[in-house]
């Protein structure tokens, strides 16, 4: 069943319960960095939550969350009894070992994508998921934001006909980011619990501080953003593995990152074609994916969604719009409060394991196809 606004919205909490009405979600952070603090910030001004603990291999991260226990330690984050839930917010190369383990401990889970840092680790996701009664909530919030419900029902109402292309695109100016200007206190880091199941090496703070564009740890522009917008198409029309993967990508400003700072590819499906077109030195236009059809085009990002009919239309100007939705709510805060109704329900949560890893695996066969330089047909 398709998800009402509504219940993405603007609930937390639901008419059918396992907790008791007047019982609070307690949950704990893990891995609580910009992205996780922004997610906690969130979830502590939904009705029926505490924040219990926090949990960080740098210090100077707990010392944000004066209202919590604190933790270098995840794994004493799941020996408690008391925790209900935890928000996963780690580097991506943790995403899967402390879901695992979440699951294990009888938590719920809230992870940020991707789910998967590799093509294989999404077996063992599936597999222990199916063998778990565990609410897991991947962070693809556009499976829970307003403009992407209009655009859907606009689809499946037939708005722009068959639709034959998805063009898709982000970009983000790195370029301002200087490593001369990264600041870490080694001191109050532990950089070999950091690291993990990631291969040893001596402390960096480059690695540590934009770790998603290091091999090790993360897949770069296409785990980290792709993978939001082809998780977007996979739900709007409705397929969600492609027959062939042709993906291109250079370092042409970053020197100091590893992945691409420049990526162009092209994913093949049974129905349509996604395109991606990405750099890292300019933000002019930030992302969107604009669905192209017989009757007409549609552009959709988290800020908007139009449709423009083909009808009337010349090369040199489009119509207007004859469909225009402009956003009404944060969908980072649906998708949280969407994740926590079914902590309380037990219902499928909007953005699912099985989903989750399709997303993920598309981007990583584009970055395969990339570091091997030939096509990739999964």
């Amino acid at each position: 069943m398709k998800p009402t606004r509504r219940a993405a919205l603007f609930t937390a909490l639901s008419a059918s319960r396992i907790l008791g009405a007047n019982d609070r979600i307690r949950v704990a952070g893990i891995g609580v960095g910009g992205r996780c603090k922004g997610l906690l910030d969130k979830l502590v001004q939904l009705p029926g939550t505490d924040l219990a603990v926090v949990c960080d291999v740098y210090e100077p991260r707990l010392a944000m969350f004066p209202q919590a226990a604190t933790t270098r330690d995840y794994r004493r984050v799941l020996e408690r009894k008391d925790i209900d839930a935890v928000v996963i917010g780690s580097p991506d190369h943790w995403h899967v070992r402390m879901t695992l383990d979440a699951m294990a401990a009888g938590k719920d889970v809230y992870v940020e994508k991707p789910l998967t840092r590799t093509v294989e680790e999404g077996d063992a996701m599936l597999k222990a998921h199916a063998e778990s009664k565990q609410i897991v909530q991947v962070g693809y919030q556009q499976r829970s934001t307003d403009t992407f419900f209009r655009a859907k029902e606009q689809l499946e109402a037939g708005a722009i006909g068959q639709v034959t292309m998805a063009l898709t695109y982000w970009y983000q100016n790195y370029a301002r980011n200087s490593p001369d200007a990264i600041q870490v206190d080694a001191s109050k880091l532990d950089w070999k619990a950091w690291l993990g199941s990631a291969p040893e090496r001596p402390f960096d703070k480059v690695r540590f501080r934009t770790w998603r564009w290091f091999w090790d740890y993360g897949g770069g522009t296409l785990t980290d953003l792709f993978s939001h917008w082809v998780d977007g198409v996979h739900w709007l029309l409705g397929e969600s593995k492609p027959s062939y993967v042709m993906a291109n990508g250079s370092i042409y400003r970053n020197r100091h990152l590893e992945a691409p700072d420049t990526v162009s590819g092209s994913w093949r499906y049974n129905k349509f074609m996604v395109s991606y077109e990405s750099t890292m030195v300019t933000g002019l236009e930030d992302g969107g994916i604009i669905l192209r059809g017989t009757e007409g085009m549609m552009k959709v990002n988290r800020a908007v969604t139009i449709i423009y009919p083909e009808k009337g239309a010349r090369w040199d100007r489009l119509t207007e719009p004859t469909f225009q939705y402009k956003a009404q709510s944060d969908g980072t805060a649906a998708h949280i409060a969407n994740w926590l109704e079914c902590v309380r329900s037990r219902k499928a949560p909007n953005s699912n394991i099985a989903d989750a890893v399709a997303s993920a695996r598309t981007a990583h066969w584009g970055n395969q196809s990339i570091r091997e330089e030939r096509p990739v047909r999964p």
